[in-house]
């Protein structure tokens, strides 16, 4: 009878972003996983985003693009963490007046603030450590493979190196000569 022992994360895995770690689940079980993949998706195409076409988008659309991924990125991550990544922050003269779980309830909040107002996140990050976040976790989670759900206008692989489809060895390839041939 043949065994096999798998083993299971059991520490959580700890992405350094600037000095900031953030703590993600030691192990996500595939459903817990997909069913945030989906939400991410479902989210951009609610939107009616393409994502290989961000930079058409206006401010406030890429503000829900950002919104999105950082949910998706919450759900697999450990509590603290989670609410770190997602917290706003409504600012006003250049200070935080309070902050908030979600963009609707922080914006009901500024509405009723005086002068002028904005909301951030507290942890502000550039849209590409996002994007390579969504993309590290992608991996860490599901082997390097985006899920079935993905869209069909995903990227193809790469070609892999060396020759493709001539059925003949590189020992075998002739190379051209600087004369006319003695054929």
């Amino acid at each position: 009878m043949a065994k096999k022992t798998f083993a299971l994360n059991t520490e959580p895995h700890i992405a350094d972003v600037g000095g900031t770690e953030l703590a993600f689940q030691a192990e996500v079980m595939g459903d817990d996983f997909m069913d945030a993949y989906v939400g991410l998706r479902d989210a951009q195409r609610g939107l009616g985003v393409d994502v290989d076409k961000l930079d058409e988008l206006d401010p406030q659309m890429l503000r829900k693009v950002s919104g999105a991924l950082r949910d998706f990125l919450a759900r697999l991550m450990l509590s603290d963490s989670a609410d770190l990544l997602t917290e706003l922050q409504v600012v006003s003269a250049g200070r935080t007046i309070e902050t908030f779980k979600d963009r609707e309830t922080a914006e009901e909040f500024a509405a009723t603030v005086d002068g002028e107002t904005r909301i951030t996140y507290s942890l502000r990050l550039p849209d590409r450590v996002l994007t390579e976040l969504m993309e590290w976790v992608v991996e860490l989670y599901s082997g390097g493979k985006r899920p079935p759900t993905s869209s069909s206008g995903s990227a193809k692989a790469s070609r892999r190196a060396g020759m493709r489809g001539t059925g003949v060895s590189p020992s075998r390839v002739s190379t051209p000569t600087t004369g006319p041939s003695d054929a």
